[in-house]
């Protein structure tokens, strides 16, 4: 069963003061828009939102925001700022979800099994695209992609076109994006071109014009 989240609206200013009372309440502000509905300033618990955003749906999770006031709506997070030093959250933008309309979302690929070019050729199994943009349903939003690599072998490369396709469910990126490829142990001193991926020369190293610097007598 979906999270329901607590919110109570935010009246009076919305400054850095007003914030900083929110906070020291134990809530923190929040913003939710979206769905041709007018913004709404409300607080939150951040204990429920963290909650939601270490889930394995992580930010991705659709639940519903029961706000004092007015009827319950279903809502994503879009946004949010966090303080690393206190390890807390200060502030999250939430959008309302119309179920029955496409949306675009971010989705972790997961790579699954071990190479052949990593398991009898030496290589080493490097991911270049650990999530794609999608489009599809709220409902049909999947947690993660999973792919096999299992017979990926040494300099072959694995593309978006690659990845399982589910009926219901677009890949907005492009087809031809590189997921993943096994590139040999020499190649993290001095990395080999992989097809389709132009490298780009290295520039040339450029002398200071200016009068040199005197040394201090």
């Amino acid at each position: 069963m979906p999270e329901t989240v607590a919110a109570r609206p935010r009246a009076g200013k919305f400054n850095k003061n007003a914030a900083r009372r929110v906070r020291a309440a134990g809530n923190i502000p929040a913003i939710l828009y979206g769905a041709g509905h007018e913004s709404i300033a409300i607080e939150v618990d951040p204990k429920q939102i963290l909650r939601i955003l270490h889930s394995e749906s992580g930010h991705n999770t659709i639940f519903d925001v029961a706000i004092e006031g007015h009827g319950p709506v279903k809502a994503m997070i879009v946004d949010w700022q966090y303080e690393p030093i206190k390890d807390s959250l200060l502030h999250i933008d939430l959008k309302r979800i119309a179920l029955d309309k496409l949306m675009r979302v971010h989705v972790p690929v997961r790579l699954v099994g071990t190479a052949v070019g990593v398991k009898t050729q030496g290589g080493i199994l490097d991911q270049v695209l650990r999530e794609v943009e999608v489009e599809c349903l709220p409902t049909a939003i999947p947690q993660h992609i999973d792919v096999d690599v299992t017979d990926l072998g040494l300099h072959q490369l694995l593309r978006v076109a690659d990845l399982p396709h589910a009926s219901g469910l677009r890949f907005v990126t492009a087809e031809d994006a590189a997921v993943a490829h096994v590139i040999s142990i020499r190649a993290e001193a001095e990395p080999a071109p992989v097809e389709g991926v132009a490298v780009a020369p290295a520039e040339p190293e450029v002398a200071k014009k200016g009068k040199p610097t005197e040394a201090k007598k």
